[in-house]
């Protein structure tokens, strides 16, 4: 019975964290970053991800579990970096449009990811994966489009002003599209990251407000939920690999973050300050990873990820703060003319 609950919490968790994560963005915010950073999105899709899928590979794991390894590598923590923005007064950076650009953009990759993912750990046919794709595909972009046309609407919609309306309206309508999006092969957990994307204004900051704690509450559920399926005594063998795959993800979130950093204008300290916030890996790669936990797939799978995930997570950080002494952001307003 325990158990049963900790599942369910936990995956109620997720949906909590990617609905609030979408919350963060608008549609308009979605298209601009991805028309913008479309290039600096390719080298991270390449530099990230590909190199988890050659580990795999060469481990000698199936193609699947390869697939999931690429994409624990691959998506950094919109999380992390948003927090991290936020407390050290970032948000106003000549680079911070490019690393939510390209968050936006690995956020948008992974609704389609998780389809396909999902799609391959259940063992579906080359037809059935094309018709996922096609599938994750035509729901994102039909949910994009009616959160652009009736995202202010739906705003209106769930808004009043009792508190514990809003609360139940939006609970409701996210459980029930990460429902749907469930039953069409599409992630529950990237159902709510679309529903996050169709609510703005006011209805935006109330679900942060009321949705905030549930989240935190569930979240830690998730979390623990997956630590408990990780055998402490694994992760010793998976050490070597998963050093290699912390260094070369560090490389290519710091290649990922100078490129799109110069394309958005920002100098050299901006630069490597958008790199540095990129590093850490969270909520999606443990997602990804639970996906191949549930299916039974490689036994090392679960600890190569933890190692990597949580190491990452705290590299992150460190790295943003070798950055940010290193080299400083003086706001315009702050410099003083000559």
């Amino acid at each position: 019975m325990s158990r049963e609950f900790i599942d369910a919490g936990a995956e109620l968790g997720a949906i909590l964290l990617l609905f609030l994560l979408g919350v963060e963005y608008s549609v308009d915010e979605l298209t601009a970053g991805v028309k913008r950073a479309h290039v600096s999105g390719t080298i991270d899709l390449a530099l990230n991800f590909v190199p988890g899928f050659i580990a795999g590979w060469a481990l000698g794991w199936s193609l699947t579990a390869a697939f999931l390894l690429g994409g624990v590598t691959y998506i950094s923590s919109s999380g992390i970096a948003a927090k991290l923005m936020r407390d050290l007064g970032w948000l106003g950076n000549r680079e911070t449009p490019a690393v939510l650009s390209i968050l936006v953009i690995e956020d948008l990759v992974m609704a389609v990811y998780l389809g396909v993912a999902a799609a391959l750990v259940l063992g579906t046919s080359t037809g059935g994966l094309a018709w996922s794709i096609l599938g994750a595909v035509a729901v994102v972009g039909a949910v994009l489009m009616v959160a652009k046309r009736f995202g202010a609407h739906l705003s209106r919609l769930v808004f009043t002003q009792s508190d514990e309306s809003v609360l139940l309206g939006l609970l409701g309508m996210v459980l029930l599209v990460a429902g749907v999006a469930e039953q069409v092969g599409v992630s529950a957990a990237v159902g709510a990251f679309l529903v996050g994307l169709a609510i703005s204004g006011e209805a935006a900051r109330r679900a942060d407000r009321l949705l905030g704690p549930l989240r935190d509450l569930f979240g830690a559920i998730f979390f623990v939920f997956f630590g408990l399926q990780v055998d402490p005594s694994t992760i010793p063998p998976v050490l070597l690999p998963a050093l290699v795959l912390v260094v070369v993800a560090i490389v290519g979130k710091l290649v990922t973050g100078w490129v799109s950093g110069k394309r958005f204008g920002a100098s050299t300290g901006g630069r490597l300050r958008a790199g540095a916030l990129l590093i850490a890996r969270g909520e999606f790669s443990i997602i990804i990873a639970e996906l191949g936990v549930e299916a039974g797939l490689e036994p090392q799978l679960a600890p190569l990820a933890t190692a990597v995930v949580f190491s990452l997570a705290v590299l992150g950080p460190v790295a943003v703060h070798i950055a940010s002494t290193t080299h400083r952001y003086t706001p315009r307003s702050q410099i003083r003319a000559p």
